[in-house]
C-alpha cells in the first residue's frame, strides 16, 4: 500500500501544503467500466471541494 499519496488538486478538501493528501481512503473508478488504460480514463471519487 502507498504511503504518501500526492495530490495537486489545491482546492481539495483533503489537500495540504507539499501537495500530500490527508484522505484517509483514497477511491478510484474507471470512467470505461471496470478497467482502465491510461491515466485519462480514471476518476478520483475522494475529491471534495474545499469550502
Amino acid at each position: 500500500m502507498a504511503k504518501d499519496v500526492l495530490c495537486e488538486v489545491s482546492n481539495c478538501t483533503y489537500w495540504q501544503k507539499g501537495n500530500q493528501c490527508t484522505a484517509h481512503e483514497i477511491y478510484v473508478v474507471s470512467n470505461r467500466g471496470t478497467q482502465a488504460s491510461t491515466t485519462e480514463e480514471t476518476d478520483c471519487k475522494t475529491f471534495e471541494p474545499r469550502k
